[in-house]
C-alpha cells in the first residue's frame, strides 16, 4: 500500500513537472512570437493598405495621406467598378472558368491518385514516375502554343482549362493521402460484400477524405484565380479574358490612359490609383469568403505526412 501511494506521488510530481515545463516561459519563446508577429504584419498590413485607399478619397490618396486609416471614406470607386460592364463581367467570367477548372481538375486528380495508391495496380511505381516527370519537364511557351492552335483552342476559353486540369504536384499529394490514410483492410472487407471499384471510391474513400478534397480543391481554385499569364498569351478577346488579366494590366499601366476602356463615369469619379485598390479588393473578396469555410479542412491536409508515428 505504502509502496503505491509512493509511486502516485511520483506519478504527480512528474506531472507537475511537465505542467510547468509548459507553462515557462522562455527567451527562445519570446523571438519567435516577435517573428510570427512581424511575418504576419507583411502579409496583413499591404492588404489594410489597400483597402483604406479604395474607400478614402482622391485628393487624400493623390497626396499620400492615406495608409492604414481611410480618410474622408467614400465608396465612389466601387460605384464605378460595379457599373462597368466589362469588369463585372470579367469577375463572373471568371467564377465559371475556376468553378469548371477545379471540378475538372479534382475529377482528374482523384482518379489518378486513387489506383495509383492501391498496391493490387500492376506496374504503379512505373505509372508513378511517368506522372511525376510533367513536374520537372515541361515542352516551354513556344511549343505549348504550336500545338494549342493544332488543336484550335487559341482565343477559346477551354484553352484556361484543358492543359492545366492536370497537376502532379496535387496527384502526388492526394495519393499519398489514400495511402496513408484509407487501409486496404476497409476495401477487402467491402470487396467481400460485393462492392467494385467505383463503389469504393464514391462510398468509402471519398466520404473520409473531406480534407485533402478541400484542401486540393482550394489549390486549384486559388491557383486558377490568380493566374493570368496563359490568359496573356493565348487569349486575344476581350470577352474571354479573366479578371485577373484585366487587373495586371491595369495595375501595370498605373495612367489615366489605362482606365479609358472603363466607362466614362469610372474615369471621372475615381483616380486611376483609387480604381486600382478597389478592383484589387473587388477581385480578392471571393476567395476572402470561401477560404473560412474550408478552412479547417484545409489546415487538415496541409498537416498530411507532417507527424509519424
Amino acid at each position: 500500500m505504502a509502496k503505491k501511494k509512493e509511486e502516485i506521488a511520483r506519478d504527480a510530481e512528474v506531472s507537475r513537472g511537465e505542467n510547468r515545463a509548459i507553462v515557462k516561459f522562455r527567451p527562445g519563446d519570446l523571438l519567435m512570437m516577435i517573428f510570427i508577429t512581424l511575418l504576419s504584419l507583411t502579409c496583413v498590413l499591404p492588404f489594410i493598405h489597400i483597402a483604406a485607399k479604395s474607400i478614402s478619397s482622391n485628393s487624400k490618396v493623390v497626396a499620400k495621406l492615406v495608409y492604414l486609416i481611410p480618410k474622408e471614406i467614400t465608396f465612389d470607386a466601387y460605384g464605378s467598378i460595379i457599373r462597368d460592364n466589362t469588369l463585372t463581367y470579367s469577375m463572373g467570367y471568371s467564377v465559371v472558368v475556376t468553378f469548371i477548372f477545379t471540378v475538372l481538375g479534382m475529377f482528374v486528380c482523384i482518379c489518378g491518385a486513387y489506383p495509383l495508391s492501391r498496391v493490387r495496380l500492376k506496374g504503379r511505381k512505373w505509372l508513378t514516375f511517368l506522372l511525376m516527370v510533367p513536374m520537372y519537364f515541361g515542352a516551354g511557351l513556344i511549343p505549348s502554343y504550336l500545338l494549342y492552335s493544332d488543336y484550335n483552342l487559341l482565343n477559346n476559353m477551354w484553352v484556361l482549362i484543358l492543359p492545366l486540369i492536370y497537376s502532379a504536384y496535387n496527384l502526388l499529394i492526394m495519393k499519398s493521402f489514400f495511402m496513408s490514410s484509407i487501409p486496404e483492410s476497409l476495401e477487402e472487407s467491402a470487396f467481400l460484400d460485393g462492392a467494385s471499384n467505383f463503389q469504393i471510391l464514391l462510398k468509402i474513400v471519398l466520404p473520409l477524405s473531406k480534407p485533402i478534397l478541400a484542401t486540393i480543391s482550394l489549390f486549384y481554385a486559388v491557383g486558377r484565380w490568380n493566374s493570368y499569364a496563359d490568359n496573356m498569351y493565348f487569349i486575344r478577346s476581350e470577352k474571354l479574358k479573366m479578371v485577373q488579366y484585366k487587373l495586371y494590366q491595369m495595375v501595370a499601366s498605373a495612367q489615366e490612359a489605362q482606365t479609358a476602356s472603363m466607362a466614362d463615369a469610372a474615369a471621372v469619379t475615381s483616380t486611376p490609383e483609387v480604381l486600382q485598390a478597389a478592383s484589387v479588393m473587388f477581385i480578392t473578396i471571393p476567395i476572402i469568403c470561401i477560404y473560412p469555410f474550408l478552412q479547417k479542412y484545409f489546415v487538415k491536409g496541409t498537416m498530411i505526412g507532417a507527424v509519424k508515428g
